[in-house]
């Protein structure tokens, strides 16, 4: 079990790292805009494989765990989170700060709930193939 949360960690870590680095580069913006979007599609994708693991029985234990302990715990990044609107505060931008923290936990509940609608339409989708 630890060897599939490790390389699900490697993996969702290498790939916040990647698209964090594009995100910055793309978007010229002393806004954490990099880790907002991480943060909502890491929600979003938990929410799918979630749902989708506690309602078939395709995924073993080993794949659930690679993909959301491992994959999702080291792509989110919370921490960054953290420390970024303590940064912002300590600048005085405050009104920034308060932005960033609605706009996270906001959208990323939205992305949850998302990926749970998500799941339920593939698995809808494998009962009609089937």
């Amino acid at each position: 079990m630890l060897f599939y949360v490790a390389v699900g960690s490697a993996l969702g870590g290498m790939g916040r790292y990647l698209l964090g680095g594009f995100i910055h580069r793309l978007v010229d913006t002393t806004f954490p805009l990099g880790t907002l979007l991480i943060n909502i599609s890491g929600s979003l994708l938990l929410g799918l494989f979630i749902r989708y693991a506690t309602e078939t029985a395709s995924l073993t234990p080993e794949i659930r765990a690679f993909l959301t302990i491992g994959l999702c715990g080291g792509y989110t990044t919370f921490s960054s989170f953290s420390y970024e609107t303590v940064a912002l505060l300590d600048d005085g931008a405050w009104t920034r700060a308060a932005l960033y923290v609605l706009a996270s936990v906001t959208l990323s509940l939205l992305g949850t709930l998302f990926g749970f609608g998500l799941a339920r339409e593939i698995i809808a989708l494998q009962e009609k193939v089937s």
